[in-house]
């Protein structure tokens, strides 16, 4: 099986490139996000995921680990292919990915071209439980655009650690802004902002604090 691949990027396509090794082209396929990354002549390494068929001995590749998680985490989802796949990938990165999925928001997923309702709906149901790890560091750096260098991972990862003991509060306030007409997802970022600022924060304050993080951002 191929693992990894380092060489010139020969060619792009809509949803796949041409590595070149030594002289061998492979043909990769790839998500918008990674190939965005890609510029032809210049040297590229790509992890790879080999899907072996039937008829056929198919490459993925991935600019980041976690980007190859995600891919095999969906592809375990009854209806996910690996092209459906890659189009999810092409429109949620990673740390969106898991956000949508803690949002339960079914609206991100029907962004990618093949996923409708009913697939977007088992998409969130069959993952809940099973959200890829990413780096704290890397969320902390979404939820809170606002963060010092002196916040470190370690004071993220305890405020978040904090927060699991009450996830009703957070669903209840998510569940508020959401009847306010803001987007699941945007009022689950909201929210965890709110959450990371003051830990302590009743559900009240939490909508107001959620409140100012949209205000801001206008």
């Amino acid at each position: 099986m191929i693992a990894k691949l380092r060489g010139l990027v020969d060619a792009l396509g809509e949803d796949s490139c041409i590595i070149d090794v030594n002289g061998v082209g492979y043909l990769v396929f790839a998500s918008a996000k990674t190939l965005s990354k890609l510029v032809v002549g210049a040297e590229a390494s790509l992890l790879i995921e080999t899907v072996v068929r039937e008829d056929s001995i198919s490459l993925f590749g991935f600019y980041d680990a976690w980007e190859k998680e995600w891919f095999n985490t969906l592809t375990k989802v009854q209806g996910v292919g690996a092209k459906v796949c890659l189009a999810i990938l092409s429109v949620l990165s990673p740390l969106q990915l898991a956000q949508a999925v803690s949002a339960q928001d079914k609206n991100s997923f029907t962004r990618a071209s093949g996923v409708g309702p009913k697939l977007a709906a088992r998409i969130v149901t069959e993952l809940k439980d099973k959200i890829v790890t990413i780096p704290t560091s890397e969320m902390a750096k979404d939820l809170d655009m606002n963060m010092t260098p002196q916040e470190d991972a370690n004071s993220v990862a305890d405020i978040l650690a904090a927060q699991q003991g009450d996830p009703d509060k957070i669903e209840d306030a998510i569940s508020a802004l959401v009847n306010l007409g803001y987007q699941r997802l945007e009022a689950y970022k909201a929210v965890n902002q709110a959450a990371l600022k003051a830990p302590d924060a009743d559900m009240a304050t939490l909508i107001k604090l959620a409140l100012k993080e949209f205000a801001n951002k206008d």
